[in-house]
Formats: structure tokens, sequence, C-alpha cells
């Protein structure tokens, strides 16, 4: 059988680095120039591996605000917690998903789990930001906090591989996470030599993030640690080969197509939507946690 010569690669794209709060060393690959192409996915910020030392006062983020898209957060290496205003709390570890909607707006605060801080360690996750609908903007926050044990697995045809689906349908396995619109996000795991061919609906925007391990793309095209790399639409087909033991995640959605207007922390459809989401957050209309009132 010919191997069909699978989805286009637009680009391969190098992070960059900064540092986020006080206790996040963060290699941010978009946004960027090729940010049309993997709507709804807005951002990526992979943190780490870095190590913690052991301390009482836990590091992170202090509470900031949300409105009119998603964040999802996977826990490679570490302990997490997070707190928001409208009353949800949580704590990730390592092959948790957390998928929090900030819908209508929302404060919340990340931070390294406390047992965690004390004794120090590695922490490692990914935080991708998701755009949603025009029409799911302003719907109420929520929270999904998806235990490692409750993320089903489809293995790659020789058994050594894992595809981890967290949400959507991947080989008629569905992922536990809802969503607004149509994504499918892989959390993959390849021992080196694996060969896999990943096949996504051909109208999807797609994208690999290799979070560690080298690849090559269609037998030709490399990929390692810490780059993205956007594919265009032509083929339902990605074919890996991981050259070292990888761990990538495929992000995989139908696109958004309506404007996109967004600041800092807000991402919504018009500059009048933007002005009115800095308003009620000024004014405490996302909420404020019980020490700050």
């Amino acid at each position: 059988m010919t191997q069909s010569t699978g989805r286009r690669i637009f680009q391969v794209i190098d992070g960059n680095k900064k540092f986020v709060g006080d206790g996040f060393d963060v290699t941010s690959p978009m946004p960027g120039p090729r940010i049309r192409q993997l709507s709804p996915f807005l951002l990526i910020d992979h943190t780490g591996p870095m190590p913690v030392a052991p301390t009482e006062a836990p590091l992170g983020t202090p509470p900031h605000p949300h409105r009119g898209f998603e964040t999802v957060t996977v826990m490679y290496e570490g302990y997490l917690a997070h707190r928001d205003t409208a009353g949800h709390t949580g704590a990730l570890g390592p092959g948790d998903v957390q998928w929090m909607t900030a819908g209508a707006g929302l404060l919340h605060e990340e931070r390294h789990e406390r047992e965690f801080s004390r004794r120090g360690g590695t922490l490692e996750l990914l935080q991708l930001w998701v755009n949603v609908p025009a029409r799911d903007k302003m719907a109420p926050p929520r929270y999904q906090n998806i235990r490692a044990e409750a993320i089903p697995k489809v293995l790659t045809a020789n058994g050594r591989g894992r595809i981890r689906v967290v949400s959507g349908t991947y080989e008629g396995v569905t992922g536990p996470a809802d969503t607004f619109s149509p994504i499918t996000l892989l959390d993959v795991h390849l021992p080196t030599g694996t060969e896999t061919t990943l096949r996504l609906p051909a109208d999807y925007n797609v994208g690999i993030y290799v979070v560690k391990g080298a690849i090559t793309l269609h037998g030709n095209r490399p990929a390692a640690t810490k780059q993205l790399v956007v594919f265009g639409w032509d083929s339902t087909d990605v074919h890996v080969t991981a050259t070292e033991d990888t761990v990538l995640v495929v992000l995989a959605g139908e696109p958004i197509e309506e404007p996109l207007a967004t600041y800092g922390p807000f991402v919504m459809n018009t500059n009048r939507e933007l002005v009115q989401a800095i308003a009620d957050f000024e004014s405490g209309g996302m909420g404020q946690f019980p020490e700050d009132e």
C-alpha cells in the first residue's frame, strides 16, 4: 500500500521564554504568526521541567481575571493547586487535566500545591488557552477536574505507544472533557522507534507540540522538544516516527471563524466587549476572594 504524503507542514515554531508570576518558568510558541491556522487554540505555555525548592509559602500566580475563553492544564510532574471566585477548588497531579471555562468572568489563582511546595521537586505542565464561540463567551464559569485514571487510552499499532484521549473522539474512543466546539486533544507517549499515523478530520486545524523528545514527520521533517508544528488541511494523516522517547500533544479542532478581540486575560469578539470586560473586572463584577473583601 502506498503511504500518503500526509498533511502539509506550514511551519515549525520555537517558543519564547518568560517567567509567569513567581513560580512558572515558561516557554511559549504561541500566540504567534500562525494563530489563525490553530483556531480555536490561542496560547501554549509550557512550564518546566523546573526545580522547586522547598518552601512554606507556595509560589505561583496571584489572583487574576479571565473572560471569554477556557484554560486547559495538562500536568506531567509535580502538583498544582487551583481556586477561583466561582467557588471551584482543585489539586492536580501527574497525568491529571484541568479544563476551566472562564465564561462570563472570574478571578483564579494557580500555585504550587502546599505539600509539594514543602518537600520540593520537579514541576512540568502545559497550559493551553482555548477560544469559544461568541454564543458561549458569557456562559457561567465551569470547572472540569479530570483525573489521570479517567482519561482513556488508545495504543499504537505496535502496542508500544499510547495516546490519551482528553477530548473529542479518536479511533472510536471518546475523551471525558466537555467542549463548546469540536476539539480533539491528545496526549501522546511514544517510545523510541515507534511509528504511528495520526488521523484527524481534514477540515480541522491541527498542531503538534513536542513536550519532550524528538520526532520525524512524514519521514523527513524533524521536530524536537518545545517546538510547535503547524499543519495544513490537505490530508487527514500525520505520519510520526519517534527518534527518542517522546511526549507530544496533538491540538486539533474545528476553527472558530469569528472576529477576535483580545486584551490580556480577556478574549472577546469586539473592542466594545473588551471595554465592558475591563469595567466589570475593575468594579468587582468578576468576584473577590474572601481575604480581599
